[in-house]
């Protein structure tokens, strides 16, 4: 009788730890595609970035100052470059943008 219990139960377990086994399988392959695909797009990333430029090319840049003035000094920001200029009116700093080659403000040294 005991047997037959076992017998019983036994087959039961088996359906059940298969379609529980299925189950596994399908998470794992389906994490194994995950992973694949994260690995890919994270080396896609790395390679766009390693090959395209960090830095700006040369930017030409006219200052339109009036005659006489002249640059006594230059400082380098974040994402500006700071042109101290000198004569031609009074003394100012320009803001300038370097990657369009704008000025992008303008301060006046009073006296």
């Amino acid at each position: 009788m005991v047997g037959a219990a076992i017998n019983r139960i036994g087959p039961q377990d088996e359906e059940t730890e298969g379609d529980g086994m299925k189950a596994l399988k399908v998470l794992v392959v389906l994490m194994g595609v995950l992973i694949l695909a994260g690995t890919a797009v994270l080396i896609a990333v790395i390679a766009r970035r390693a090959l395209s430029p960090t830095t700006p090319g040369p930017v030409a840049l006219t200052l339109d100052e009036p005659a006489g003035t002249r640059i006594v000094g230059l400082a380098a920001m974040q994402d500006r470059l700071a042109v101290q200029l000198q004569g031609g009116g009074p003394d100012r700093v320009l803001l300038v943008d370097p990657r369009s080659g704008t000025v992008a403000g303008r301060i006046t040294l009073g006296h």
